[in-house]
């Protein structure tokens, strides 16, 4: 692996996870820092789901980063730590596997896991993305809930009862699938944000896409292919593009290298690093009414804008569009709080 490139970039002191958490994500993440009694319920869930296990599980059968193992990768971590000026590093294991991966799990202490073929198939910048969106992860809360949805899944696979009653379950499942998703593209903004370098962004999602043979891929055609994805096709198409993303954890390749653009074509990108942003110091004061209404906003943006054969088809039924999709920030925020009662009850020993 070779060193950085020899060029400065941009510092965020103080910077707020909320600059680059997208809409639908910080709505969730505000409304579920502000139940009550949730981050107990997510502890009372940790000692249960034995989460210590995890972190000894990777201590002995992977190999933690540090300076004297995988110091590159150390490296580049602790450039997107202060470059995000966060309080605290989390740990970072490589994790022999074929597998392009990485992600970040854990409630108490969130820790990050490459794998060997995402190792081997990234480049240093290409790297330093991953690092600094995994990172992001990590100090947005994303890894908490992310653990939640993975023990479910795997409770939902293997149990079929629960307190809550199965179809509450995959409800909770579903709407943590959503989050999930848009959590994604927030990780991709903050990776963006610790390299600042547009086109080694993008050939990452040409890399999980296509593989290593990268120099034959083109950057403008495989962005071209999200435009075609959008307004290909006919109304069953729109249906089985909702059916193709219902149990995804994550946006496809294509879609999610176009929304990254399309955060950096609203100017966004640049406001921030120019340092116009959010500061921590303010986070307080964030208000679950203001995310919502963002979120609603960003709903209907992308609502108006699609050129997906279903969504153009509702748009064509002469119905009160703007109503209807102002309500869906609402009820982003309104799913998670029934996710948090419905644990409480759990928690309590009711049963809806």
């Amino acid at each position: 692996m070779i060193n950085s490139p020899d060029r400065v970039r941009t510092r965020m002191p103080g910077i707020s996870t909320r600059a680059w958490e997208h809409p639908a994500d910080r709505t969730a993440l505000v409304t579920l820092r502000s139940l009550t009694g949730f981050d107990a319920v997510l502890r009372t869930l940790s000692g249960l789901l034995q989460e210590r296990q995890h972190r000894l599980m990777y201590l002995a059968t992977a190999v933690r980063v540090d300076e004297r193992q995988f110091r590159s990768l150390h490296q580049l971590r602790q450039d997107c730590v202060e470059i995000l000026d966060a309080r605290t590093t989390p740990e970072m294991f490589v994790l022999q596997s074929p597998q392009v991966n990485a992600f970040t799990i854990g409630m108490d202490a969130p820790f990050i896991v490459l794998t060997t073929g995402l190792i081997d198939l990234m480049d240093t910048e290409e790297l330093r993305f991953v690092i600094g969106h995994e990172l992001g992860h990590a100090l947005s809360g994303h890894a908490v809930y992310r653990t939640m949805l993975m023990h479910l899944l795997r409770i939902t696979a293997s149990v079929g009862w629960m307190p809550v009653g199965g179809w509450a379950l995959r409800a909770i499942v579903a709407a943590l699938m959503e989050w999930s998703r848009k959590s994604e593209l927030s990780g991709d903004r903050a990776g963006l944000l610790c390299g600042q370098d547009v086109e080694a962004s993008v050939r990452v999602h040409m890399k999980t896409a296509g593989g290593t043979w990268v120099e034959e891929m083109n950057h403008g055609a495989f962005l071209a292919q999200a435009d075609d994805y959008d307004r290909s096709g006919d109304l069953r198409d729109g249906v089985l593009k909702l059916l193709n993303l219902e149990l995804q954890s994550h946006p496809f390749s294509v879609l999610r290298a176009a929304e990254l653009r399309r955060w950096i074509q609203s100017g966004e990108y640049g406001r921030i690093v120019a340092g116009d942003y959010p500061r921590r110091a303010q986070d307080k004061n964030a208000r679950i009414g203001d995310e919502v209404r963002a979120a609603a906003r960003a709903y209907k943006q992308n609502f108006d804008q699609s050129e997906d054969p279903l969504i153009r088809t509702v748009r064509t039924l002469g119905r009160d569009v703007g109503s209807v999709v102002d309500t869906v920030g609402q009820e982003v925020g309104e799913t998670v709080t029934k996710i948090g009662k419905r644990l409480n009850d759990w928690r309590s020993g009711t049963n809806e």
